[in-house]
């Protein structure tokens, strides 16, 4: 089942027609992820969906609803929940209190009710940032403040924030950029835990160790429009994908790294597995 589809969605700027008949569909369950060069209409795409720029022409269904004319509040009620590139924590609250912030989704009526009495957060809010800063490896760090945290470990953070949430589908724009291989990769690794507590994700990244290591499945857009979709094996092969973006070989050793690094980090479980049983005989 289709958890978000779009028909024909075209976004125009003026003359300019930032997003052309896009058709994509994002399977309940999955790992989906959208790829292209600068200035191909990935945020574009994101904004549209979300309710934060008008759909021109076409439609967007998320979960059998028809978003037309829909707030992005509305819609993200509804489960659909996106990250922004850009960084936009809550600086002088710890990393804990910026997932709750997330995490209780108030309504307009919530400052009469905390007025009348302190507010307080349930323990359902309570369970859901904790499963957020444990999926994501922050227990350490959640009682520090933002800007005690590196660049690497922020981003992390405005993911958890966004899966705090509780969405249904998790939109990540541009998670990985700033992030050098390893912190990418390890980003990566975490993204596949995610599907296991029932949130399905849409990621849109330029890192292509990421998307083709982590992804179910790929579109690639270029210039507004959709060039090419597959598996991430398909994807390697396409001509248009390699002549459009991918290049001879930046795409190739990129993947290769994030290859190389999830052997690595599998050798190293396997191992850690292998040892426990002896462990455990020597203290008998």
């Amino acid at each position: 089942m289709a958890l978000l589809k779009t028909y024909d969605m075209t976004v125009r700027y003026g003359g300019l027609a930032a997003n052309a008949d896009v058709n994509l569909e994002v399977p309940e369950g999955k790992l989906v992820g959208l790829i292209g060069p600068n200035g191909a209409g990935k945020t574009t795409f994101i904004d549209a969906i979300t309710g934060f720029t008008n759909v021109s022409s076409g439609r967007v269904e998320f979960d059998g609803h028809d978003l037309e004319g829909m707030t992005p509040d509305r819609r993200a009620h509804l489960g659909l929940v996106r990250t922004f590139q850009s960084l936009e924590l809550f600086e002088d609250l710890t990393v804990r209190e910026n997932l709750l912030v997330a995490a209780e989704k108030p309504t307009w009526w919530s400052f009469i009710v905390d007025l009348l009495r302190p507010p307080k957060t349930s323990a359902e809010h309570e369970a859901r940032v904790a499963g957020a800063l444990s999926v994501l490896g922050l227990d350490d760090i959640a009682d520090r403040l933002p800007m005690d945290l590196s660049h690497g470990q922020r981003k992390l953070v405005g993911v958890a924030r966004a899966l705090a949430a509780k969405p249904k589908l998790l939109l990540l724009d541009e998670p990985a950029a700033g992030l050098d291989t390893t912190e990418s990769q390890l980003l990566g690794q975490h993204l596949r835990t995610f599907l296991e507590t029932g949130t399905t994700i849409f990621l849109i990244d330029h890192d292509m160790g990421l998307v083709l290591n982590v992804c179910d499945y790929i579109y690639v857009l270029d210039f507004g429009k959709i060039i090419a979709e597959g598996t991430p094996a398909q994807i390697r092969k396409d001509p248009a994908v390699i002549g459009a973006y991918l290049g001879q070989s930046a795409g190739e050793a990129q993947a290769k790294a994030g290859e190389a690094l999830a052997a690595r980090t599998a050798a190293a479980a396997s191992d850690a597995s292998e040892q426990a049983p002896d462990q455990g005989g020597d203290h008998v």
